[in-house]
């Protein structure tokens, strides 16, 4: 393998160009089960959740599967953490704390709520939200710490159970990317006192389109999530609809359609879940080979959704302390691709960054890029692979990503040079030098 031309200087690929669309890598998978569950609500004509049905059953299958007392289907996992943090009954103007690398829903949904986030670094290894920097991060004002369930690794919960128990604070997770991920022989979602999963095509658990869950196993926080997901109204077996709104609130219903894709999904989970695993760990253990590749980390105390893989690359251990790492990361990718393998970049720049956000910064807490070093360092030197590893079929074509990486290893004597050349700017370093919008 190493001796072949790489393909981006004119050889052959190592993965096919048709792969990203074959039967292998197709997510999610829809068999009859989904068609048969869709159908069935269409002839039904019951397609709004008001009514118990669909969505009704999916909420008790998922509190059931994660082992809390209560689920509420949502229109999106953003809903699902706007509302969480709304019955959570923080007050206006409460901060929370958010791990400084995430999607930005995470950020956005405490401030489309009118609470402020305090980003926090996260640790070098699990790329979760740090405990001991969450420590240093409380203030007077903070009333909740909003854990990320990054890639599907659960994060300390223990260290941020004793954190928040400490200070009085609500605990939620985001566990967005994590269905069926473990810490501690308990589920993802029955971990903290409020949790949030989306349901998007893209995710573990995926709907046919939007969609989101929330779980928790306090009874008034259930209801007041209750409240808000319809104009604040009533709507739990009370008879006629009295359209009488309790709460100021909005709609984020989740549809009967979407509800009963959902379930023919979680009839396959955990199926999936364990071949799924099962094919990255042995694509993992064949790259964490290569000199400098670091693979993903999984403590013995929790398992892995496995909803994105991320791969470091140490330019000291492949012997080139003296090129940028984002530099190198540049090239590795363009040879990786060139080979037929999906990596990218997965959020280019801390949350603080964010031209949206950091307008929103309190101005005693302006944003410094130095505050958040491991972040960082991660977003410098790593790649995600996403979405083809997610098919249980997946298996082979690993087996030809891994075959690629040993190729493009194989060739590092030319690629070094390349990156050593390069003239590379970080984006976050470009993003910090323009000021936030009036």
């Amino acid at each position: 393998m190493a001796t072949s031309r790489l393909a981006m200087f004119g050889g052959t690929r190592t993965v096919e160009a048709r792969a990203g669309t074959s039967t292998q890598t197709a997510w999610p998978i829809i068999t009859d089960t989904e068609r048969e569950a869709v159908l069935r609500v269409l002839d039904s004509g019951r397609l709004t959740s008001v009514e118990h049905g669909e969505v009704q059953l999916l909420e008790q299958e998922w509190a059931d599967y994660t082992g809390v007392r209560h689920c509420a289907a949502l229109s999106s996992g953003t809903a699902a953490i706007e509302l969480a943090l709304v019955a959570s009954e923080l007050e206006p103007g409460a901060e929370v704390l958010v791990p400084a690398f995430s999607f930005i829903a995470t950020a956005s949904a405490p401030i489309l709520r009118g609470l402020v986030p305090v980003f926090v670094d996260i640790d070098p290894v699990t790329y979760t939200m740090d405990p001991v920097a969450a420590a240093a991060a409380i203030t007077p004002r903070t009333q909740a710490i909003l854990a990320v369930h990054l890639h599907g690794l659960p994060c300390d919960m223990d260290a941020l159970r004793t954190l928040a128990d400490r200070h009085g604070l609500v605990l939620v997770e985001d566990a967005a990317q994590a269905h069926g991920a473990t810490y501690r022989g308990r589920q993802a979602g029955a971990l903290g006192d409020v949790a949030a999963f989306s349901l998007n095509a893209s995710k573990n658990l995926p709907t046919s389109g939007e969609g989101g869950l929330l779980t928790t196993g306090d009874k008034a926080v259930y209801e007041r999530v209750l409240l808000h997901r319809q104009f604040g109204e009533d709507l739990n077996g009370r008879g006629e609809r009295a359209y009488l709104s309790r709460v100021v609130a909005g709609n984020a219903k989740l549809s009967s359609i979407q509800a009963a894709f959902t379930r023919g999904q979680l009839s396959r989970l955990t199926e999936r879940h364990e071949q799924r695993g099962r094919n990255v760990r042995g694509f993992l253990g064949r790259l964490a080979e290569l000199d400098g590749l670091v693979t993903p980390h999984c403590p013995d105390d929790r398992t892995h959704a496995w909803f994105q893989l991320r791969l470091r690359f140490d330019h000291q251990k492949m012997g080139c302390p003296d090129v940028h790492p984002g530099a190198l990361r540049t090239v590795l990718q363009r040879a990786l691709r060139a080979e037929g393998v999906p990596v990218r970049p997965y959020q280019s720049l801390p949350l603080p960054a964010q031209p949206a956000l950091r307008a929103t910064l309190p101005r005693e807490r302006p944003y410094h890029p130095d505050d958040h070093p491991a972040t960082l360092a991660l977003i410098e030197d790593s790649l995600t692979m996403q979405r083809w590893h997610l098919n249980p079929a997946a298996g082979p074509l690993l087996e030809r990503c891994a075959d690629a990486f040993e190729k493009v290893w194989g060739h590092l004597d030319v690629l070094l040079p390349v990156a050593r050349s390069m003239t590379y700017e970080p984006l976050w370093r470009r993003t910090g030098t323009v000021a936030a919008p009036a």
